[in-house]
């Protein structure tokens, strides 16, 4: 989408506000609809800065066909909604972002059931499966306690009982994984996180292999309101010239910061899937040839401590989001899964004394001193 102007061009691709756009007539508006020649009608069934991102991200996921959203939630939501319908169900992993465990739940009202199922156990998975499924939602790196999904393992199972595979890549991006190489049906990414990077956008994007499964999400996008803002996808497109150089100095900070926690007298536990005591250790060296991801978990010993931690540590922003250029702390406790019901919490290890770090790109002396002050408090 950059228009050449005589000899030159612009280095940057161009912004199109536009909400509607001309059509010469009505030839020209049935070629655009059926697809015989390229174009737009109306921005919340498409327009030129969606269509570059979702082009541009296709190419890092080696996607035949993808699609850009106004959130991540949104994407999950365009997967989903056309694969189930009234009687059928869903299989999705017990430690799923709080927002896509709801959204399963919520499903039930129009008469689509979910099974949860520990995504690490290959049986339980199965056991799921055989009672039939029409789709299994899982994560790459589980939010927020890290835990990694066999892929290849559990896209074997879904092909095997004849559901669709849907992959959560957000914490892992496509600069670490890509899951239809190993088998997904679809990819979904919040590009709100690491892929817009800076903390100013607010996007998801789907992706497959199978073009068969595009015009169902092209249409539940439209359908269910699901468009994207084209500045927000110009923001997110500016963003990709960075992804891998962002990703992969955030990684290395995170794998660093790991294992300095490890050592704190204050810190009772360290949850990164590159440290060797994490369960999926091995299976995440497999899996992430290129580096264990910028998330990580630590544990206080309870609220009162977090809070002083976070008031000591006054460089470190607690936002309650990932994906910054700079570290962030959240707590699930009291965010990402605030209404999740406290069992389900304290089973996954979610605990009052959690804290996530979203791992940035600064300097890695710089990033332990101001968590240093954190600690100091505490």
């Amino acid at each position: 989408m950059r228009p050449a102007f005589g000899p030159s061009a612009p280095l940057t691709p161009a912004l199109y506000p536009s909400a509607v756009y001309a059509i010469p007539d009505l030839d020209a508006l049935d070629d655009i609809y059926e697809k015989r020649a390229p174009g737009f009608i109306y921005a919340r069934d498409g327009h030129p800065n969606a269509t570059s991102l979702a082009a541009a991200i296709n190419t890092l996921h080696a996607a035949a066909w993808g699609v850009v959203t106004g959130s991540g939630m949104g994407a999950i939501s365009a997967a989903v909604l056309p694969l189930v319908g009234q009687g059928e169900r869903i299989v999705a992993a017990d430690n799923l972002y709080g927002k896509s465990a709801k959204l399963c739940r919520e499903l039930a009202r129009f008469g689509v059931t979910t099974e949860f199922v520990n995504p690490c156990d290959p049986a339980a998975v199965e056991a799921a499966l055989a009672r039939g499924a029409k789709a299994v939602l899982v994560e790459t790196i589980s939010n927020p306690l890290c835990r990694v999904c066999d892929l290849s393992a559990v896209a074997a199972l879904t092909r095997r009982h004849g559901a669709k595979l849907i992959v959560d890549n957000t914490f892992a991006t496509p600069v670490l994984c890509r899951p239809l190489d190993l088998g997904a049906d679809l990819v979904m990414e919040s590009l709100t996180k690491m892929i817009g990077g800076h903390s100013d956008v607010t996007l998801g994007y789907l992706g497959g292999s199978d073009t068969a499964l595009s015009v169902a999400a092209e249409s539940a996008v439209s359908t269910f309101g699901l468009a994207a803002n084209p500045f927000d996808c110009w923001l997110t497109e500016r963003s990709l010239d960075t992804l891998d150089l962002r990703m992969r100095a955030a990684t290395a900070n995170a794998a660093a910061v790991a294992e300095w926690l490890g050592a704190e007298p204050a810190v009772k536990r360290v949850v990164y899937p590159g440290r060797a005591d994490h369960p999926d250790h091995a299976l995440a060296k497999r899996q992430f040839p290129g580096g264990f991801g910028h998330m990580l978990c630590f544990e206080l010993a309870d609220r009162e401590a977090v809070n002083r931690f976070m008031r000591g540590a006054t460089q470190v922003p607690f936002a309650p989001s990932l994906g910054h250029a700079l570290t962030t702390i959240s707590y699930p406790d009291g965010t990402s899964h605030r209404f999740e019901p406290t069992e389900a919490k304290r089973r996954q290890g979610i605990t009052p004394g959690l804290v996530r770090l979203s791992v940035g790109c600064e300097p890695g002396q710089a990033l332990r001193q101001k968590l240093t002050e954190g600690l100091a408090a505490v």
